[in-house]
């Protein structure tokens, strides 16, 4: 996954040593049946199996002079023996060649490394093309690039407004797609340099593939050419150990029972192979473990890593808990949530301690002195219909003179949420609440979140509004910010305000709309969604007309049974007109509270950039749509997104290869990241590439976001409400680096959960039916887009039923025959050429381990769809 740049805020550094209150075994480094490790002589002459650490100064000193390089390590979870740190120049990433050169560095952590003479240097060869050049990327595509396209089944979801969406597409953590994708299409194979380690014992077992040979060159690298080298490099510090050290997995008994280890210890194996297997003490075990290990085979264990020494091969840990069965919904997020960190405990007395204790709460008398008093408006929330938590809402009023009065009025969180308290810094190291599918984990208390911050119908409430004197064409006349008192008069949901949008000239009958304060009437809410609608498709097309970037990609939204929980069937969530009103307000919003708090404090503001795309991706993918001839411009977000809009026709097949080449131009795509101006000497990196945009900053969803807290206190200040901020740039930055590593976990586990959902589905419901589109061509395997479901797998042709295959180049596309059995030994054998860009037919089934499904092929000639009673199952809307 593409990660933040840390050069511009390099953190002090701590020795990296592991936890070592548990004393692990002497000879833990050998392997169970190593019979060297049962020799008294060998003891404490082993062979370290990676490199001591640098000392932190003389980290400090390479990473100023340039001979060493930092960055996020992202290990491929299809091929755990590569890893990849960013390149700082924006170049191909650089690799990382095995456990021993990851040096016990964990995925997701700031590491250090060295570069390795060039001859080591990983060698790119053009033949080999079921090889990978990168890693495997994790979603990371910018909420602000795609949209709120997700509805969550229970509280809130976060496509309630533009900057908060549920990233639901599938991403790789089933080995198969991610961002590793296109470089099978686009890149040539790669034959590695020098001595690989690999990890016995973990294979993929979700990968029925030949596993990739290492080849040792001995040639002169130098002789090559340039382009056909990857800078390779080994982990010499961990500068932050970003990745929990928590995984959910199995125990195991050890192989040899008459070793000393078989006694004391038992072997956790994690579900997520880029985590090592973990020796345990058995005493942590349950007492019976031993005696009965098969009782506890499909038993879902948390453990975490407490050391893990240089003469290790395996790290050491201790059992948190046991999860329950594998497979089941509840066991699984528990365990998702505590691999990515997400605090989901109750809340301390301490906490609520400090909310409002006389309720119901009622707003304090002098507050109305200090603040615009807007309770007559005709004010509103649109959000999902199942939401509970409503940060945002919007009214519009005509003036005499034809132009609108309107305003966003967000909750101000920041009134109930005093700073330095124990509620302040819960939530500070929240930073983010986490929707899953079927519930969320706030990041403030429930009272806050649903009741005195959330913006209910027909209820005084606390807000910050930003309030616009706007042409119907959407310009801006005139602008006011300040503290304000609402009175929602409904709460419409999407659909709600939809209705209107598509019936501008009928009067909504009262009972398909919710209840409506009587201080106003149902006309005068339509016909102000009416005048937002209008102005919001004025904005949007000047958005797009000035240079923005649009990358919708395919969303999974699940239908629930209300007893079991489980999920009932899917659909593809439909991304509409009212959620671009939605949209369009929340974006103009943050565009000028992000110029306010800058002017007001230049050295101080926290503030979203969006970095440009990898430009070694970039050039990948501008090749590849150059072979297909497609006619795409990258030079711009402009240029892309009206490639994009004009390339591809509305036929069924040109917007399968236009929801395929979304997919494939997200990749190449930067995180947006939270950021303090003070630190950012360029004002040019300030920019959000995908909205094309100088200024930026997130102010819109401050129940849910702890950026929009701090941007709100901001704010405040800039207004004279309160004093400057006590903050010094580098403890902003600070601030604003744990908002983003939380942004990103919290977008991993939405992610997880969606794919854990998915998979029970397709267990459940199975086998699911539909028409994919294929990505990528490789020697043995192909990807596709299934697209009914949004979901990307990699098929393997050794899975299939084929007699042969034959992979070639046809001018530089590549192509893959499959030569299939026949089901009559007097038939022909069936011929099928797979090209990137053809629609084929395949058929999602549940493997043998409930959370594991995989795509096969269907024959040619037996192309069949679900029936209706499937059909009804897997597009019915999701319930209230």
């Amino acid at each position: 996954m593409s990660q933040p740049d840390h050069r511009m805020n390099l953190r002090s550094l701590e020795t990296p040593t592991g936890v070592s209150a548990v004393a692990g075994p002497h000879d833990i480094g050998a392997s169970p049946g190593d019979k060297k490790s049962k020799s008294k002589s060998m003891r404490g002459k082993k062979k370290s199996m990676f490199e001591t650490y640098m000392s932190k100064e003389d980290v400090s000193e390479g990473l100023k002079r340039g001979t060493l390089i930092q960055g996020i390590l992202r290990i491929n979870p299809k091929k755990f023996h590569e890893a990849f740190i960013p390149s700082p120049d924006g170049d191909r990433d650089i690799f990382i060649d095995g456990v021993v050169a990851r040096n016990r560095a964990l995925n997701g952590d700031l590491v250090v490394v060295k570069l390795l003479p060039e001859e080591q240097w990983k060698v790119v060869k053009p033949e080999n093309n079921d090889k990978e050049t990168e890693g495997t990327y994790e979603s990371d595509l910018p909420e602000e690039l795609c949209g709120h396209h997700l509805p969550q089944q229970s509280l809130k979801s976060c496509n309630d407004s533009p900057d908060v969406i549920i990233e639901a597409q599938f991403d790789g953590s089933d080995s198969e797609d991610g961002h590793g994708i296109i470089q099978n299409v686009l890149v040539d194979g790669v034959k590695k340099l020098s001595v690989c380690v690999s990890e016995k014992g973990k294979e993929d077992g979700d990968a029925p593939v030949t596993k990739d040979e290492t080849t040792c060159i001995s040639q002169d690298t130098r002789a090559l050419p340039e382009k056909s080298l990857q800078r390779s490099a080994k982990v010499v510090y961990i500068l932050e150990k970003k990745h929990s050290r928590a995984a959910t997995g199995f125990l195991k008994l050890l192989a040899d029972k008459n070793s000393e280890l078989f006694r004391k210890y038992a072997l956790f194996s994690p579900s997520d192979h880029r985590v090592p297997r973990i020796y345990v003490p058995l005493k942590d075990c349950p007492h019976d473990f031993v005696a009965r290990p098969k009782d506890y085979a499909n038993t879902l264990f948390i453990c975490r890593i407490v050391d893990w020494k240089e003469d290790c091969n395996f790290a050491l840990g201790q059992l948190a808990k046991s999860l329950g069965q594998a497979g089941e919904i509840e066991p699984e997020t528990e365990g998702i949530l505590t691999e990515y960190g997400v605090d989901f405990s109750d809340f301390s007395s301490e906490v609520l301690e400090c909310l409002p204790q006389g309720l119901p709460w009622t707003i304090p008398p002098e507050e109305f002195s200090k603040r615009r008093d807007l309770r007559k408006d005709c004010i509103f929330t649109i959000d999902p219909s199942t939401a509970r938590d409503l940060d945002d809402a919007l009214s519009c009023k005509p003036l005499a003179d034809g132009s609108f009065e309107v305003g966003v009025h967000i909750a101000d969180v920041s009134y109930f949420v005093p700073e330095g308290s124990d509620l302040d810094k819960v939530a500070a190291e929240r930073a983010t609440s986490v929707y899953l599918v079927q519930k969320v984990v706030p990041m403030l208390p429930r009272l806050l979140c649903e009741e005195l911050c959330s913006l209910n119908p027909m209820s005084d409430k606390l807000t910050f509004s930003v309030i616009w004197t706007l042409t119907p064409a959407g310009k801006i006349l005139d602008e006011w910010f300040g503290r304000t008192i609402i009175r929602s008069c409904t709460k419409l949901s999407y659909e709600h305000a939809q209705s209107m949008i598509e019936s501008p000239t009928e009067k909504i009958p009262v009972t398909e709309l919710p209840p409506i304060s009587p201080e106003h009437s149902s006309e005068e809410v339509h016909q102000a969604v009416l005048n937002l609608h209008g102005i919001a498709k004025r904005l949007r097309q000047q958005r797009f007309e000035d240079g923005a970037l649009r990358l919708d990609q395919l969303k999974l939204a699940f239908t629930l049974d209300h007893e079991t929980g489980l999920p009932q069937g899917c659909h593809i969530y439909e991304y509409r007109d009212s959620n671009k009103l939605v949209e369009e307000f929340m974006l103009l919003a943050n565009m000028a509270v992000a110029h306010k708090i800058h002017r007001a404090f230049p050295e101080q503001a926290l503030l979203r950039r969006h970095p440009p795309p990898q430009t070694r991706m970039l050039n990948d993918l501008m090749e590849f749509c150059d072979q297909m001839g497609l006619p795409m411009d990258f030079s711009s977000a402009g240029a892309l997104n009206k490639s994009l809009t004009q390339t591809f026709g509305d036929d069924k097949h040109s917007l399968a290869r236009k929801e395929v080449l979304i997919n494939m131009c997200s990749r190449p795509m930067q995180m947006a990241l939270y950021f303090c101006s003070g630190l950012l000497q360029d004002p040019a990196q300030f920019r959000h590439y995908a909205l094309n945009v100088p200024l930026y900053t997130h102010f819109t969803s401050p129940i849910r976001r702890f950026a929009d807290v701090l941007v709100h206190r901001l704010l405040a200040a800039a207004l004279g409400y309160r004093e400057q901020l006590d903050l010094a740039p580098d403890t902003l930055q600070k601030q604003a680096d744990h908002c983003n590593d939380r942004r990103m976990a919290s977008k991993r586990v939405q992610e997880l959960s969606t794919g854990l959902f998915f998979a029970v589905l397709v267990k459940e419901s199975g086998p699911l039916e539909s028409e994919a589109m294929v990505m990528g061509v490789l020697n043995q395997a192909f990807d596709v887009l299934v697209l009914r479901y949004g979901v990307q797998k990699r098929i393997y042709c050794n899975a299939l039923a084929l007699r042969s295959h034959h992979f070639q180049k046809v001018g530089k596309k590549p192509e893959l025959t499959l030569v299939w059995e026949p089901e009559d030994t007097e038939q022909e054998p069936t011929r099928q050429v797979i090209t990137i860009f053809s629609l084929v037919e395949v058929v999602l089934r549940a493997e043998a381990t409930a959370l594991k499904y995989s795509a096969i092929l269907k024959r040619p000639g037996t192309l069949g769809h679900l029936g209706p009673e499937k059909e009804e199952e897997c597009d019915s809307e999701p319930e209230d």
